[in-house]
């Protein structure tokens, strides 16, 4: 399994990044994931990052080396983070609990699943073209499917951001998984939050990443959403995976292929004991900032590895 990998946030003109990111990789299989705390309810930032912490732990509880069934493990593993998100709303006898959107994506076997809650997306890309992408859980979605507006016309519509479906919300989320698709050598996958597809069309999105490798454009697509939102940019978030393919034996091993031992889990994502409970465990704000910096420290080491930027 190789592949090159890069993420990259921006908090915009908020106060404060409520977008989280990151991957976890076994020998055999890898997850990424992106969630977008929402603003306009408590404590957004908690719900991105316990939906990235309870992943997390799944992941590496149940990738050993690799998932039995890979969509199944998206929906539970989302669907647990929704709950503990009300777990987290019931210990802090909270009026709501913190709500996110979140998108996740598995590569294994040389394939990809994915599912979604809300409006962050996923995108797969081949040779400048977009192969499938999520369609979003939100108001401005529904009027594309009912043929009321243009698809071209929902990134900028003015009600793009209300959202439907959330993990966090009082009713059962609709985990929408799809995928089980067999990727090819130079295929990509972005995923990213709606800072990110709201300043920058669906068009530029597939034709950058013929342009260079993902070190280079994410960094580049994250600065040009900040620059087109101005005054009002939102967060905005995106991890993109180039698939290179199996491999051969007589390459150079890249992180994916080192000898990890048994159970062992590389992870960008910063979290406690695989059976601790995010309800137990309450994030202050600064605890989640030295989270963040850990992981961009991991970020930046993965990056510097003598391997180059593969992971």
């Amino acid at each position: 399994m190789r592949f090159t990998i890069f993420q990259d946030t921006d908090i915009g003109a908020r106060t404060i990044n409520q977008d989280r990111m990151g991957y976890c990789f076994s020998s055999e299989s890898l997850m990424m994931i992106v969630a977008d705390g929402m603003g306009g309810h408590a404590r957004g930032e908690i719900a991105a990052q316990t939906t990235l912490q309870v992943c997390a732990g799944l992941f590496q509880r149940m990738a050993t080396p690799r998932l039995a069934d890979p969509e199944a493990f998206l929906q539970d593993a989302l669907h647990e983070a929704h709950l503990e998100l009300l777990r987290y709303q019931a210990l802090h006898r909270l009026p709501e609990a913190p709500r996110t959107t979140v998108v996740a994506a598995v590569i294994q076997d040389e394939k990809a699943w994915w599912a979604h809650a809300g409006d962050s997306r996923l995108y797969w890309l081949r040779n400048g073209r977009t192969m499938a992408r999520t369609l979003d859980h939100s108001k401005v979605q529904t009027l594309v499917t009912m043929g009321l507006i243009a698809p071209h016309e929902q990134d900028g519509h003015p009600e793009r951001n209300k959202v439907l479906n959330c993990l966090g919300s009082p009713l059962i989320p609709e985990v929408e998984a799809s995928g089980d698709v067999a990727l090819q050598p130079g295929d990509t996958l972005l995923l990213c939050s709606d800072g990110l597809w709201s300043g920058v069309s669906e068009i530029e999105l597939a034709q950058a990443f013929v342009q260079g490798p993902v070190s280079q454009v994410v960094p580049e697509l994250v600065r040009r959403a900040v620059a087109q939102g101005g005054l009002i940019a939102d967060n905005v978030t995106a991890i993109a995976l180039n698939w290179e393919g199996g491999g051969s034996p007589d390459e150079l091993p890249t992180l994916s292929q080192l000898d990890l031992p048994g159970g062992a889990i590389t992870t960008t994502i910063a979290f406690g004991r695989a059976d601790q409970s995010a309800a137990h465990a309450s994030l202050s704000d600064e605890e989640i900032e030295r989270q963040i910096a850990e992981i961009q420290q991991a970020i930046r080491r993965t990056h510097t590895s003598p391997n180059g930027e593969s992971s």
